[in-house]
């Protein structure tokens, strides 16, 4: 652990190895069997396999005359074969199905619609049609037995009824990942504030994200800057996978959070390269991940989705997937510090030149509406002294579910 007593944070952790190190810790393990009703969204812990054909009957692919290919044979627009309308196979007999419906007994091809025509009581068939033409088999679709999902696959509606269709009605998933959210500040008050008090905000937000990421959550009460109501409230929380503060975790005096989890634990990350919000920490007590974001909402944001997103999906058994974005032209000049990864809150319009990207005008760590009205963030990385005006940049939607 780096040096807390360091002034400003001079050794800071780069955001691609502050991640690397929370993600080494282990995944959740636990398991539980639910029916395919509520499990919309969850995580596969086991191998899922069908358990039927689909379709379980051989079925017309075509709404036509089911035949026996046999008496197809020769048959053109100028020389149609000839069989009887009837309502079962025999020779030369034909009976009329629908796309869907089971084949008769004794029928192996359908000839389409479109290829025949009633005359009398007669049916000319103006295609010969191959064994197995115009048919759907048995498991065509889906055969018994094959598997279907991996552990890891979270499942979506379309995988609900493909697994239905199979015979599957419950799966074993991953347990959603145990969090609770802990604001922290002699500031915060719920509302109508006074001058010196701030009306909290973290709390809402970040369980909400939290939610959508994957966890169950739960929402504690305003605990002030003391070194024993502090430490009590992380440890009635150790039963859970993740405790996160919000407020505190910088080296001022009254930012006590990450001395507390180093008395009871490990802190492994205090300060990462990133703006805003830098003076993010992670650490472990008893197998609980705390991660304590800076209390400036804007902060609390890009750190929780930077770190907490991920650390959700992957205790849950999920690799996260990259932030969507879209491409746009920057419409004014972006300026960062080299060596730290900078998120840059822009909004979006159509302009001129296709769709354009502008950075808004408040910029500090505490204006929540820079974030809540905006459109996304470009990301400035380490490597980079700003970004020019003109330039092309990938604009992230931070408020994806995924």
């Amino acid at each position: 652990m780096a040096d807390l007593s360091e002034a400003g944070f001079k050794k800071r952790t780069r955001v691609s190895k502050a991640r690397e190190a929370l993600l080494d810790i282990p995944p959740i393990e636990r398991t539980e069997h639910i029916p395919l009703s509520f499990a919309d969204g969850r995580t596969v812990a086991e191998p899922v396999d069908a358990v039927m054909n689909v379709p379980h009957y051989p079925r017309a692919a075509m709404d036509g005359w089911a035949v026996r290919a046999e008496d197809t044979f020769g048959a053109s627009d100028r020389s149609p074969a000839i069989v009887d309308p009837d309502e079962s196979i025999g020779p030369n007999r034909a009976v009329r199905v629908h796309t869907g419906s089971e084949l008769p007994d004794g029928a192996d091809a359908v000839v389409m619609i479109e290829e025949t025509d009633r005359v009398g009581d007669e049916l000319e068939l103006f295609d010969a049609v191959a064994e197995g033409e115009n048919v759907g088999p048995v498991g065509e679709d889906v055969e018994s037995g094959q598997r279907l999902y991996e552990p890891g696959h979270t499942l979506r509606p379309s995988d609900l009824g493909l697994l239905k269709g199979t015979g599957v009605d419950a799966v074993e998933v991953f347990e959603h990942p145990e969090v609770a959210v802990v604001p922290t500040g002699e500031e915060l008050v719920q509302s109508d504030p006074d001058p010196g008090e701030i009306i909290e905000t973290n709390r809402f937000t970040i369980s909400r994200l939290a939610e959508r990421w994957g966890a169950e959550v739960t929402r504690r009460e305003i605990v002030t800057d003391d070194h024993e109501a502090l430490r009590a409230a992380i440890q009635r929380d150790l039963v859970r996978d993740v405790v996160v503060t919000t407020g505190g975790s910088s080296v001022g005096e009254r930012d006590l959070i990450p001395d507390v989890v180093e008395e009871l634990g490990e802190v492994f990350v205090h300060g990462v390269a990133l703006k805003p919000g830098h003076p993010v920490a992670l650490g472990r007590v008893e197998g609980t991940t705390v991660v304590m974001l800076p209390g400036y909402p804007v902060a609390a944001i890009v750190n929780a989705v930077q770190f907490f997103r991920p650390l959700i999906k992957h205790l849950g058994g999920v690799t996260p997937e990259p932030l969507p974005a879209q491409e746009a032209t920057l419409t004014r000049k972006i300026r960062s510090e080299p060596g730290i990864r900078t998120f840059v809150r822009v909004t979006l319009e159509t302009g001129a030149s296709g769709l354009e990207a502008t950075p808004t005008r408040a910029s500090g760590s505490g204006v929540l509406s820079s974030v809540a009205l905006a459109d996304g963030w470009v990301v400035v990385e380490e490597s980079r002294e700003g970004i020019a005006e003109g330039e092309t940049v990938a604009v992230e939607n931070w408020e994806y579910n995924g």
